[in-house]
């Protein structure tokens, strides 16, 4: 009985991770380039009472053994990067990726990390960045009298200049991992590279696997909320069984317990 206390407890500790990580989706479901997570859950060690293909006298074999479970744990939590969709906004600096990579920025305490929020503004001296100070790499410079500031879906940046006409003002470079799921979030929309997503892979925007850009909009969250709210409903009918098994268990335990 005891084993099956701790089974069960084990269980509703795995469904409430589940259901925590399932309302910060939803609380996230209007966030722009947000990305879902997905838990993995894991059965636990097995205690084995009897080993498959064991003795049974007169040279015969057990055909089957007998394990003993003790439960589940999280085995996994990590952001599925699908593809959010687009949602229009016609700011110039507001930049979305049709597919894989990530825009490189570098934070105000100098950490280089990646996001895929592409709400660019600028600051007081024209360098492209974002709304917590995160400045795009490699900088970007907007003269103050530029105009008519276009991106093009590879990336190259162009304004037309008083009497200078139409300038190349630079290049937006694209990045992306061998292994996206192992970046480490940081919040604000921002990822940091772990030794399990790999090195950055840098590129232009539309070459080598890389997604283009859209000038003018953002990437949605790609969370799904009718689907979100179907997990919902499972993890708190899984929470429910765990706290029922754990009632009868209780039970048992004490009917045993006052055998006389």
């Amino acid at each position: 009985m005891i084993r099956a206390l701790s089974a069960a407890a084990t269980g509703l500790e795995a469904q409430q991770a589940n259901i925590e990580r399932i309302s910060n989706d939803l609380a996230n479901v209007n966030t722009d380039g947000y990305k879902r997570s997905r838990t993995e859950f894991k059965d636990l060690m097995y205690e084995t009472v009897k080993e498959a293909g064991s003795a049974l006298g007169a040279g015969a074999q057990s055909p089957v053994g007998i394990q003993q479970g003790l439960g589940v744990k999280v085995g996994a939590s990590h952001k599925v990067f699908e593809q959010g969709p687009a949602r229009m906004t016609y700011h110039p600096f507001d930049l979305m990726i049709e597919g894989p990579g990530f825009f490189p920025v570098q934070s105000p305490n100098g950490d280089v990390l990646y996001t895929r929020t592409g709400a660019f503004h600028r600051d007081s001296t024209g360098r492209i960045q974002l709304s917590n100070g995160a400045r795009l790499i490699p900088e970007m410079v907007v003269p103050p009298n530029a105009v008519n500031v276009t991106i093009a879906s590879n990336g190259e940046v162009k304004a037309v200049l008083p009497n200078q006409g139409e300038a190349v003002l630079g290049q937006i470079q694209l990045l992306t991992f061998q292994n996206d799921e192992a970046l480490s979030a940081q919040g604000d929309g921002l990822y940091r590279a772990t030794l399990g997503s790999g090195a950055p892979l840098q590129g232009i925007p539309g070459e080598n696997g890389l997604g283009m850009i859209q000038q003018g909009a953002l990437e949605g969250s790609n969370v799904n909320v009718a689907n979100s709210m179907v997990e919902m409903i499972q993890t708190q009918r899984a929470y429910e069984m765990g706290t029922k098994m754990m009632g009868i268990a209780d039970q048992m335990l004490g009917a045993t317990a006052n055998i006389k």
